[in-house]
């Protein structure tokens, strides 16, 4: 076990806990851990979630494996790295992917209008950046993107602010583009293909994704409802033709939003995720997680009932348009 603090103030637990959850954006965040002093003493069960750790790099981060002894489950939020993980770890390890904050990024319950042609952040293909920009040169869209390199520390003023932010303007577009994690670099992944959190942000804001289709069993099943994603080249191709496309088409816009909103609603909230956990943790839910349950529940409700209402407009008006 490592048990290097890297410089947080030590904490020390005054009660007893049914459940210790330690969230690791990667594993160089374990030694964080060892902050909360003699945890597992209080606590009855350690839960320990990756979100991304890529399965040809567990080999050179082999002495991390040890750290995981101290958790009773591990929890991995790619699939294609479970087996590996399992394996290397001479245990059973568990699939949990990310989520939203559905109720934050929900654009149903705060309605306004969606100012933004196409938002695009992190990773990208530069063809699809590049016709992007001529269009927006042109005049033909309002273009919003990233100016900085990702990756790295990238600090902001208020950590809350800055996703409340995100959210408002994700809202607020049209369009959202979208790839696979890692993209623009596969090799350095060997391969692997995993979906990114732009999928679970652009969905739940309503927006109708645009991009990349990842060819894995992780997006098949988390997005497996039609039109989740607008397929367009990564070299840029027929970028212009397909928003034109879907431009024409106001209602296909309108169901594929709405339609997007219900299933991030029934699918992709952190509740949803938390219930997955507890459920192989063995832990009784709590009465906040069950509000909360209820509370994406009617608003999926609501969007499923606005989006059949849409259908049954459209079916109307295409047997006007027949007769």
């Amino acid at each position: 076990m490592m048990l290097v603090n890297p410089g947080l103030r030590k904490v020390r637990l005054s009660k007893d806990y049914d459940l210790f959850i330690a969230v690791c954006a990667t594993v160089l965040d374990l030694p964080y851990i060892n902050a909360v002093e003699r945890w597992r003493d209080h606590c009855k069960i350690g839960v320990c979630w990756i979100d991304e750790w890529w399965a040809s790099d567990i080999a050179n981060d082999k002495y991390w494996l040890p750290a995981l002894r101290q958790f009773d489950y591990v929890f991995m939020g790619m699939k294609g790295t479970v087996s590996a993980l399992s394996d290397a770890a001479n245990r059973t390890c568990f699939w949990l992917p990310g989520g939203i904050d559905a109720l934050r990024f929900n654009a149903f319950s705060d309605p306004a209008t969606r100012v933004v042609d196409v938002y695009s952040i992190g990773r990208r293909y530069e063809g699809i950046h590049r016709e992007m920009l001529k269009a927006a040169e042109r005049g033909e869209i309002f273009y919003v993107h990233d100016s900085y390199v990702g990756g790295g520390m990238m600090e902001v003023y208020d950590y809350r602010q800055h996703r409340e932010l995100y959210a408002n303007i994700a809202k607020r577009s049209r369009y959202f583009v979208v790839a696979g994690a890692k993209a623009d670099m596969l090799r350095g992944a060997a391969g692997q293909v995993e979906i990114g959190y732009r999928y679970f942000e652009g969905t739940a804001a309503g927006a109708v994704m645009i991009g990349e289709a990842p060819d894995c069993d992780a997006f098949r099943e988390l997005f497996g409802w039609p039109e989740a994603v607008i397929q367009i080249q990564p070299d840029g191709s027929d970028t212009m033709t397909v928003l034109r496309e879907l431009g024409s088409n106001p209602e296909r816009m309108t169901a594929i939003s709405r339609r997007n909103t219900k299933e991030a609603l029934l699918r992709h909230d952190w509740v949803h995720r938390w219930n997955e956990m507890f459920r192989i943790a063995g832990i009784e839910p709590s009465p906040r997680r069950a509000a909360r349950e209820q509370r994406v529940k009617d608003l999926a409700d609501l969007s499923a009932s606005a989006e059949q209402r849409l259908n049954g407009a459209y079916s109307t008006v295409g047997s006007q348009n027949e007769d």
